[in-house]
């Protein structure tokens, strides 16, 4: 074991000198120039094409800031390798320098402004990887009213695609997660202002985990508020058991967003998954009749015109589940559910709603079906409100701080009962 460690550490020192390890190839040596101007897209191109050619795994990608106006496609087979081996943050407002970033593998991305139809900045087939990068959009500036529309910086397609130990500091559109089977996203950190990962169009199951997007770039500038009114963290179409784990986003008009596309909808397993400082945390549009299935959730509104961490819409008739999540404010109401569709709260814990005096619901159901049990209700407030169009509704076994205060206006079939209150 000690021998390996070694050999490890070797390989990282030798990779941030410049040299290459063995059976890999350096970009320095097709004419990559580090100097943060000259075009490097032929460059890299050749070094990944041989690669591929000569059956090396292995692209590395020295310490040094590489420009680029062009695309890459990384071949099948093939590592795209720099020097991270976990990804870096940058500390956003609080970070003073004029060049950032400053250390590392970075790549420095000039081409296709304005034009986010075109194909990303990077390309994954087949085996190929993305490792140890840190990607920065230096024309993308703060002060401006609306972000400079870029593709998206990430494409994985194929089989076991794979970004992994990567920083994202400030693309307009991070991960493009969609057409592919098994894909790996982890370890990655950064502030996508448009939408950080999107997934459609997976049959196999994909896997995204230790996600953390944070405005390490920019906060309280006009870039950042637009963020804050349009941004989606994560957006979910059609994909079939998709595992999320440990997850987190901050400042989006929408953390989780499952939409219905022309391929179909999500089922998946979302295990430790965060959205702070989002007008809506989730909203679900529609799901599989198999569920999307959300353990140990953290979910926080406190901005915008209703903040409210749960909405599912008129749209959805699958099924939704929340276990040991938490919600919290201040914020208007922590969920509002609609549809034909079943929602279902268990193990939860609710406060911080009614802000600034409004006479609320934590809950409010118009449409569908609700499960909500073995819950608290920390706030001496109303607590549930279930409207005519609610189909079906099981509300028991709750802890309710005060009176209990659960509106049945329900024409279908309702079981209130077993919940505790007490002030």
């Amino acid at each position: 074991m000690i021998a390996f460690l070694f050999n490890v550490m070797l390989a990282a020192n030798a990779l941030a000198a410049g040299e290459k390890p063995a059976g890999s190839l350096n970009v320095r040596d097709f004419g990559a120039i580090a100097d943060a101007t000259s075009d490097n897209t032929a460059a890299f191109q050749k070094a990944l094409d041989e690669a591929a050619g000569r059956k090396l795994n292995e692209v590395c990608v020295p310490e040094g800031r590489y420009s680029f106006t062009g695309r890459l496609i990384v071949p099948k087979e093939v590592t795209l390798r720099g020097t991270f081996d976990y990804a870096p943050s940058h500390a956003g407002i609080r970070d003073k320098s004029d060049e950032k970033p400053e250390y590392g593998s970075v790549l420095l991305v000039r081409g296709d402004a304005g034009n986010d139809a075109s194909p990303a900045f990077i390309t994954l087939q087949t085996n190929s990887v993305v490792q140890g990068l840190c990607v920065f959009y230096p024309d993308q500036k703060e002060d401006t009213p609306e972000p400079v529309k870029y593709p998206y910086t990430i494409a994985m397609r194929g089989n076991n695609p794979a970004v992994i130990d990567c920083e994202l500091l400030n693309p307009y559109n991070g991960i493009d997660a969609g057409q592919n089977q098994r894909a790996l996203i982890r370890n990655i950190h950064g502030q996508p202002i448009h939408i950080g990962v999107y997934v459609n169009d997976i049959y196999d199951i994909g896997r995204i985990e230790n996600v953390h997007w944070n405005p390490w770039w920019s906060i309280n500038t006009p870039v950042y508020n637009w963020q804050m009114d349009h941004g989606v963290a994560f957006q979910f179409g059609r994909t079939d058991w998709h595992y999320v784990l440990n997850t987190f986003c901050f400042g989006y008009h929408i953390g989780y967003h499952f939409t219905e596309t022309k391929s179909g909808v999500t089922n998946g397993n979302f295990l430790g998954i965060g959205a702070d400082n989002c007008q809506t945390a989730v909203v679900v549009e529609n799901s599989a009749p198999f569920g999307i299935l959300i353990t140990n959730g953290e979910f926080v509104s406190f901005n915008g015109p209703d903040p409210t961490m749960v909405r599912v819409e008129k749209s959805h008739t699958g099924a939704v589940r929340f276990v040991n999540c938490a919600f919290w404010g201040p914020c208007n109401r922590n969920a509002v559910i609609d549809g034909r569709g079943t929602v279902g709260f268990s193990d939860c814990t609710f406060v911080q709603w009614g802000h600034k005096g409004q006479v609320v619901n934590s809950i409010e159901a118009l449409g569908g079906s609700l499960l909500v049990r073995g819950c608290e209700f920390r706030e001496d407030k109303p607590q549930v409100w279930l409207k005519e169009d609610v189909q079906r509704a099981v509300i028991t076994d709750n802890l309710i701080r005060g009176e209990a205060r659960i509106k049945n206006e329900s024409r279908g079939a309702v079981v209130i009962e077993d919940n505790a209150a007490a002030r």
